[in-house]
Parts: structure tokens; C-alpha cells; sequence
């Protein structure tokens, strides 16, 4: 099986505030552009089932890339987002300022770091059951087979981490950004990582600190 990671495209919450589970979060317009891209770069290439987390925004942007192949969209809540709890719905620079400690662990020790408040989860555990959800798809698709499933950062992140046999703990050095399309290929050798973070454009050149002096190189 060929599996086609893809985060869903940008929200108003995307890189201000953690939308974790919250309902009604909705594409917005450079979000509905987004997912219309991809769709049209997908369009030519075999699909044969795709899959979305259950969250509204997971499921606008697989609708986009269904559309071309006339496939419904199923899904699939074992890749929904991480169970963010008590951070949900909260600006992330307050998170960085004031859950310092927190805000460590998931950055450096996610292994055993669990989000605070009633039904947090540890990102370990994020990774057991959205892993548990694609070989479920293993299961029941043939060999041949493209699937596409639509998720979140921290999920794909993870995912891509447990296939690429890199540590839990360092998966904060990988990137997802919304929209965009990652692969592994499965085989009965090993999963092979086809493709990471691809939106079809070259990323930005890095910028100078804030704080220096504007001219200063």
C-alpha cells in the first residue's frame, strides 16, 4: 500500500492558537485555495480510498481532494488530533510563556509528557493509536493500493517518525505544514519514506532575529 499523509489546509487558528478538538473550525479562504491545489495536483494520480480525521477541517480538505476521483470520504478518528485538554483553545505564545515547564516537555521529552487536564493525552500515546488506525488500513487495502488520509501536524509528525524509525522524543524536528502532501510506501521489506512536507514550493529563506537592528546583517 501507498499512503498519502496530508495535513488539512489553513484555519484562522493555524500557528496562533491550538484548535485541538474544538468543533466548527473551518477552512478559511487561503485554506479553500490551498486545498484546491492540492486537489488539482492529485487529480491525475490513481486513488483508491481516502480517509479523514473526524474534525471539520480534516474533512473540508479531503472533500477537495475526493472531488476529482469521485470518492467518499471515510472516516477515521484513530489519526483525529491530539487530546490537547486544558491547552485547547489557547494562544500558543501564552502557552510558551506561562506553561513553561509543559511547554518543555512536549518540545524535548513528548514520550512522557501529557497534555494537563481530564483526558490529556501523552503524544506516545497520540502515535500508538493513529499507528494502530494505518495498519488497520494495511489490513484491509491490497498491496497495490493509494490511500490518503487527512490529519493533523502533530499526528502526521508522529506517524511519519514511527515508520522512519526515528524516536518519539525527536519528532519535533519534522514539519507539516497545512496542505501538504508526505508519502510512505509499504512494503514487505520495510516502509520507505517517498515524500516529506511537499506543498509544491520552495521554502522561505530563513529571516534575521527580531531583535536586531533593521539594516543589520
Amino acid at each position: 500500500m501507498q499512503l498519502l499523509l496530508i495535513r488539512h489546509a489553513k484555519n484562522d487558528w493555524v500557528d496562533g492558537r491550538l484548535a485541538g478538538r474544538t468543533p466548527g473550525v473551518l477552512l478559511n479562504e487561503e485554506g479553500r485555495a490551498e486545498a484546491a491545489a492540492l486537489a488539482a495536483r492529485l487529480a491525475g494520480s490513481k486513488l483508491d480510498a481516502i480517509y479523514a480525521s473526524q474534525l471539520e477541517r480534516a474533512q473540508e480538505t479531503a472533500g477537495f481532494v475526493a472531488g476529482p476521483h469521485a470518492l467518499p470520504v471515510q472516516t477515521l478518528e484513530a489519526v483525529g488530533e491530539v487530546a490537547f485538554a486544558d491547552w485547547t483553545g489557547r494562544a500558543l505564545d501564552d502557552l510558551r510563556k506561562n506553561e513553561a515547564k509543559h511547554w518543555f516537555g512536549v518540545q524535548h521529552h513528548p514520550s512522557g509528557t501529557r497534555f494537563p487536564g481530564a483526558g490529556g493525552e501523552t503524544l506516545y500515546e497520540a502515535q500508538a493509536r493513529a499507528v494502530a488506525g494505518i495498519e488497520g488500513l494495511r489490513a484491509a487495502h491490497d498491496a497495490l493500493d493509494v490511500v490518503a488520509v487527512v490529519s493533523h501536524a502533530d499526528v502526521i509528525k508522529a506517524v511519519v517518525a514511527h515508520y522512519a524509525g526515528v524516536p518519539i522524543d525527536l519528532f519535533q524536528r519534522l514539519v507539516i505544514s497545512t496542505a501538504s502532501l508526505s508519502v510512505i510506501r509499504f512494503t514487505p521489506e520495510r516502509p520507505f519514506v517517498l515524500l516529506l512536507n511537499d506543498t509544491g514550493t520552495v521554502p522561505a529563506a530563513p529571516k534575521p532575529p527580531k531583535d536586531k537592528a533593521e539594516g543589520e546583517s
